[in-house]
């Protein structure tokens, strides 16, 4: 599993400002909405109930929120960069400014597990992270994200 199988470069945003989780998350909706036809609605209310069991903020400006939803055949991604953090309560209490948002089929098993593994292992490297942070053109996020990833596979 790769990065470019799960994220499409027209999924991949830059956001100005966010003024809070909850508006994080509702950009994240209409991202998927308009990357990959799903509902906006249900999608903000997947990722606010999966974050209701526990944030998914995990360190050092990075979130991962992810959630199933009904209708879709594949783990799909959705990835902002935000020119200013908001608090997203993670773990190191930092705010978070980059976001990789996942959405698995409701049945979707060991794939769902292994493509949240991915994105997390790619953005635990602070190289990778500092290059996303220098960057505010989507398609040079995109590249960034895919090639990489694609270079440390090898």
């Amino acid at each position: 599993m790769e990065l470019s199988n799960i994220l499409k470069p027209e999924a991949v945003k830059v956001v100005s400002s966010a003024s809070s989780k909850k508006r994080l998350l509702q950009d994240l909706g209409d991202l998927a909405f308009s990357a990959h036809g799903l509902s906006a609605p249900a999608a903000v209310e997947a990722l606010m109930e999966r974050e209701s069991l526990g944030p998914t903020g995990v360190g050092h400006g990075v979130a991962l929120p992810h959630a199933r939803m009904p209708g879709l055949k594949s783990v799909v991604g959705a990835f902002l960069l935000l020119e200013k953090p908001v608090d997203f309560d993670s773990v190191d209490r930092l705010p978070v400014d980059i976001v990789f948002a996942l959405f698995a089929p409701e049945d979707a098993g060991v794939e769902h597990l292994k493509a949240l593994a991915l994105v997390s292992r790619t953005l635990r490297e602070a190289s990778l992270c500092a290059k996303l942070r220098a960057n505010a053109d989507p398609a040079t996020l995109y590249t960034i994200l895919t090639e990489d990833h694609a270079v440390q596979a090898a």
